[in-house]
């Protein structure tokens, strides 16, 4: 049997509040200096803070040690309208209605306007063996698109792995446009390997420069190689050539599992007996995956997967490539991740 719980804004307070504990739970909320409201999960394996008022993006998240955050700049997270304002989190939600790096024929923010959406609602469902943050957004604009997004990510007792949703519906009398990813950024593991339960060849450089990359001779040298031989980059060996970032993509992953139940499984491995991270979801759902990594001063990130419905080029790319996805009046759309530490090596 399930409780839910409905949080309020006045329960947050820079001094964290325990709101519940049980032999292999806990949920405290707190507020950062910035003003951002902030939830951790915790059981007896480590902890996921997630911010239940700001796109509820899962904000850090750390288990047996291990912290599976990228190495950002940033303390705490920041107000903004861009997920480029707080860009320090383990994962957000990108799209809804647009999704990825903006081309020149489009209009909207990096990954669309959910990262930073928001919340309207928050809430807390505990039973004996998890906990889940819950919440819902209306996002609605005269002469324009009316959805209603529910995110949750639901934590178990013992486990080192969390399950991060998305449920969107289309509230409006006309078709919506729907482009979504799972954007998780995980930490940069020194020579971490990659692995997968579909062809290493599947994934292909992208060729597309976006507007936020800068390429240097190096670079451009470095990935004609790369875009000729994809294998180069099955172990992060090489950290000097991945600033500016190296992006993958994989499309059409379900021609790849349909000898495992359409269940894509992606894999990093710390070298030695270092910790092995997973995600896995259901092609049915999401049928495209990136590869995103960055090694630099500021910002290292090893994003072995992100699944999303399409490739994160942009709107009037997905348009054009016939992956936009069209929501009918009405209808609602879910989306499932599993993700986290397996095991050690």
């Amino acid at each position: 049997m399930s409780t839910i719980l409905y949080l309020q804004r006045n329960q947050f307070n820079e001094l964290p509040f325990h709101l519940l504990e049980s032999a292999g739970l806990s949920v405290t909320l707190f507020k950062y200096p910035s003003g951002i409201e902030a939830v951790t999960l915790r059981n007896s394996r480590g902890f996921i803070t997630l911010l239940p008022y700001y796109g509820q993006m899962i904000w850090d998240a750390q288990f047996d040690d291990h912290s599976l955050r990228m190495e950002n700049p940033f303390t705490e997270p920041k107000r903004g309208e861009s997920v480029v304002d707080t860009y320090g989190c383990f994962a957000f939600h990108s799209g809804l209605l647009s999704n990825g790096c903006p081309a020149p024929d489009d209009v909207h923010p990096l990954h669309g306007e959910m990262p930073c959406a928001p919340m309207d609602r928050a809430f807390l469902i505990v039973d004996e063996q998890s906990v889940t943050l819950g919440g819902e957004y209306e996002y609605v604009k005269g002469f324009g698109h009316h959805y209603r997004a529910e995110p949750s990510v639901r934590l178990q007792a013992g486990e080192t792995l969390l399950t991060i949703n998305m449920r969107v519906t289309n509230l409006a009398s006309v078709p919506m446009p729907l482009q979504y990813m799972c954007h998780m950024n995980y930490a940069y593991v020194p020579n971490g390997t990659f692995s997968q339960n579909i062809p290493a060849g599947a994934f292909q450089l992208r060729t597309s420069i976006p507007g936020h990359v800068h390429p240097t001779a190096q670079w451009l040298e470095y990935t004609a190689a790369l875009a000729r031989n994809p294998a180069m980059l099955e172990s992060l060996s090489q950290p000097e050539f991945y600033d500016p970032e190296i992006v993958f993509f994989a499309d059409d992953l379900a021609r790849y599992t349909e000898l495992t139940d359409g269940q894509a499984a992606f894999f990093m491995q710390a070298p030695g007996r270092g910790p092995r991270f997973v995600t896995r979801f259901d092609t049915a759902q999401f049928n495209y995956a990136t590869r995103w990594i960055l090694h630099n001063g500021d910002q290292k990130v090893a994003a072995f997967v992100l699944p999303g419905t399409c490739r994160p080029e942009g709107h009037q790319a997905a348009s054009r490539a016939g992956t936009l996805i069209e929501l009918a009046p009405g209808a609602t759309r879910e989306f499932s991740v599993v993700t986290g530490l397996v095991s050690e090596g």
